[in-house]
């Protein structure tokens, strides 16, 4: 089985989940969760995609977020 990661669908739902996450650490309170459940929700569609391709969704979003914890803005 091919689980390689790529540039392509999801990718920009992806990095605005990142960029979500991490301003969401920056604020207090309720508002904090809101935004973190939304960069929550942002994962949806890469999640569903590889459901549809027949891959493991949380290994795959695991190696997605890592590979765009690595890349800078």
């Amino acid at each position: 089985q091919n689980d390689s990661v790529v540039a392509g669908g999801g990718a920009i739902e992806m990095e605005l989940s990142k960029y979500l996450r991490d301003y969401s650490r920056t604020i207090p309170g309720k508002q904090q969760l809101l935004i973190g459940a939304y960069a929550k929700a942002l994962e949806i569609i890469p999640r569903q995609l590889c459901d549809n391709a027949g891959f493991d969704a949380t290994n795959i979003l695991n190696k997605l977020r890592a590979k765009h914890a690595q890349v800078g803005p």
